[in-house]
């Protein structure tokens, strides 16, 4: 079972990665943000495409569901972290994070 520690160490694993204050969340960050951690650490967003966020919601429907509003169209997509183990997680970031690297390190 995933745990904000956990999404926290695994996170700051991933090449260039920094943690910083983000409104009521915490936020994890490349060139953009690519992962939020809420407050009480029970949930986190993440940002796919939007066919990844489809098959994350499919495949994993319990983890996963898209944020509620335009952001979610725009695929970031809520996750309940206990609902993931930590290959889960660790997908789920590592998806992300190729998305917010900047453009000539994403090829």
């Amino acid at each position: 079972m995933a745990n904000a520690e956990m999404l926290r160490r695994l996170a700051l694993s991933l090449d260039g990665t920094v943690e910083a204050p983000h409104f009521d969340r915490t936020a994890f960050k490349v060139a953009r943000i690519y992962a939020t951690l809420a407050r009480d650490g029970l949930t986190a967003n993440f940002k796919f495409k939007p066919d990844e966020q489809s098959l994350k919601c499919t495949v994993l429907p319990a983890a996963f569901s898209p944020v509620d509003n335009a952001w979610g169209r725009q695929g970031w997509t809520t996750a309940v972290l206990s609902e993931l183990n930590e290959t889960d997680l660790r997908d789920a970031l590592e998806t992300a994070w190729k998305h917010a690297l900047p453009a000539k390190r994403r090829s």
